[in-house]
């Protein structure tokens, strides 16, 4: 496994819509475990393949204990809304409130091509949205309502 370098909202790559991922081998196997190491490092919730540079539709999760792995991934249904102080790894010390939707529903591969469905709440389904928005090309800050100091946030 290796660290990869996360970008920032500055670089190109984040603001282009994702390809679908067609090749579920030991090269998606590999990308996946340097992402987990990356976001172990980084100490993040989420982390999606554009922040390293890659442009495909996958993400990955760290809720709890837990290991999430989203390969093409589809959120079928939002419900309720929540409004949270959210961030991102790739845009350091910023930070602000955003309505999310309380729970979603997920429909995604994983890392053998296998389909599954998931529901999210609370901090899951804001998590699954902000990541596959960067599938999309969408950071966080595009919709902040308010921005808070890095001092504000627990």
């Amino acid at each position: 496994m290796a660290l990869r370098k996360i970008l920032t909202d500055k670089d190109d790559v984040l603001h282009k819509v994702c390809r679908p991922v067609e090749k579920f081998d030991e090269k998606l196997a590999v990308l996946l475990n340097d992402m987990h190491e990356t976001l172990d490092k980084a100490q993040g919730v989420g982390l999606a393949a554009p922040q390293i540079g890659i442009c495909r539709r996958i993400f990955i999760m760290h809720l709890d204990d837990e290991r999430i792995e989203a390969i093409n991934p589809q959120i079928l249904s939002r419900k309720g809304s929540q409004r949270v102080i959210e961030g991102c790894l790739s845009c350091p010390d910023i930070w602000g409130y955003v309505k999310r939707p309380m729970k979603c529903v997920l429909k995604a591969q994983d890392r053998n091509g296998n389909w599954y469905e998931r529901e999210f709440e609370e901090l899951g389904a804001q998590c699954t949205c902000h990541e596959n928005d960067h599938l999309d090309g969408h950071v966080f800050t595009e919709i902040v309502e308010e921005f808070v100091r890095p001092d504000e946030v627990e």
